[in-house]
């Protein structure tokens, strides 16, 4: 296998690093030295010629070839079965509904969230029950941050350079989790989003730091949406009023009383389209009467229709907590689903 990139002699592990992070090609955290048979592994396991087109950026017209990406993931920590995951992300942030280059320049300081879904999930060891969010298991982590490393180096989206954030999140460093199809009697995101039944995928969404919820001291499903549904207004109160993706993240203690009362995703997304919405005039509640004016009555909804709202089980088996993920910007961006494995805009004779 013939790889183009350039190569470096270091004296040893600790000299990679330092190497690494004076280059400005880290997040700040340690580095996995991207040897060429490591590189390779990848490539091989994903069944990809190190010149295989991934994509290309589409505002400064970059292309992005495989080998590029298999350097990023192995200084991520990603193992060679990860890697897949990494080409699927990847591909899914640069098509253009996704807006990646507004994602990551923003002032706005959103991250990239990664949703894996079907078979692969296990196979790769991704855990999607305690501290889903966080730092549940190696897969997840080291593919959420491959994604980042291939944005620092390959795009330039380094804080103060194409990253314009103010503020950021933590979820710059690694936004990915699976959903608990196996814990769940839900149709997973990928089978709503249109893949074929059983087939993996990844789903992406520029998404803002998750709002943690409580609410464990009702059964009835409407009141416990109410809890989501009044986080979603808090989001539109305090950041941003335009509808757009949202993603709700749904534990086992909570999915178990939507269960028992026969609730689908389909159902919650219907009571939540209803209930998320809030009046112009609340934002002078908050600070922000100057562009109230007179559009006081005027009602907004956080999402444009139902299936706006994008549904995860996932998380720990106790507590009655849950998450509410809000978009970075409304419908400037648009979460994307692509299978695993298959070919973006190949043509087929």
């Amino acid at each position: 296998m013939q790889l183009v990139s350039r190569r470096y002699d270091v004296a040893d592990v600790m000299a990679a690093q330092e190497f690494y992070h004076s280059r400005g090609w880290t997040d700040g955290l340690p580095v996995v030295p991207p040897t060429e048979e490591a590189v390779a592994a990848c490539l091989d396991w994903a069944m990809l010629p190190p010149d295989s087109l991934i994509g290309i950026e589409p505002v400064r017209a970059r292309a992005l070839t495989a080998e590029k990406l298999a350097v990023n993931a192995v200084m991520a920590g990603c193992l060679p079965m990860h890697f897949p995951v990494v080409v699927a992300a990847f591909t899914a942030m640069l098509q253009e509904p996704f807006l990646l280059h507004g994602a990551t320049a923003s002032t706005g300081g959103c991250a990239v969230l990664v949703i894996v879904n079907g078979p692969i999930a296990a196979e790769v060891g991704m855990d999607p029950t305690f501290n889903a969010l966080a730092s549940s298991d190696r897969a997840s982590t080291a593919i959420g941050r491959a994604l980042r490393l291939c944005l620092i180096n390959l795009l330039d989206v380094r804080p103060g350079a194409i990253d314009r954030s103010s503020l950021g999140h933590p979820g710059k460093f690694s936004y990915c989790l699976a959903e608990d199809e196996a814990g769940s009697d839900w149709l997973p995101l990928s089978d709503e989003c249109g893949m074929p039944a059983g087939a993996s995928s990844v789903t992406v969404m520029a998404a803002g730091a998750p709002r943690q919820l409580m609410n464990e001291w009702t059964a009835v499903p409407e009141e416990i949406l109410d809890t989501y549904a009044a986080e979603m207004r808090a989001n539109m109160r305090h950041y941003s009023i335009w509808p757009g993706n949202y993603a709700i993240v749904v534990p086992p203690q909570l999915r178990t009383h939507f269960n028992a009362a026969g609730w689908s995703k389909a159902d919650i997304r219907a009571y939540i389209f209803e209930k998320a919405r809030i009046k112009r005039a609340e934002w002078a509640e908050c600070g922000k009467a100057a562009v109230v004016r007179d559009r006081g009555s005027r009602e907004y909804a956080a999402l444009t229709a139902p299936e706006d709202l994008l549904v995860v089980a996932a998380g720990g088996p106790a507590g009655g907590f849950g998450a509410v993920i809000p978009p970075w910007l409304g419908e400037k961006s648009r979460a994307v689903t692509v299978a695993i494995g298959a070919c973006v805009d190949c043509e087929v004779p």
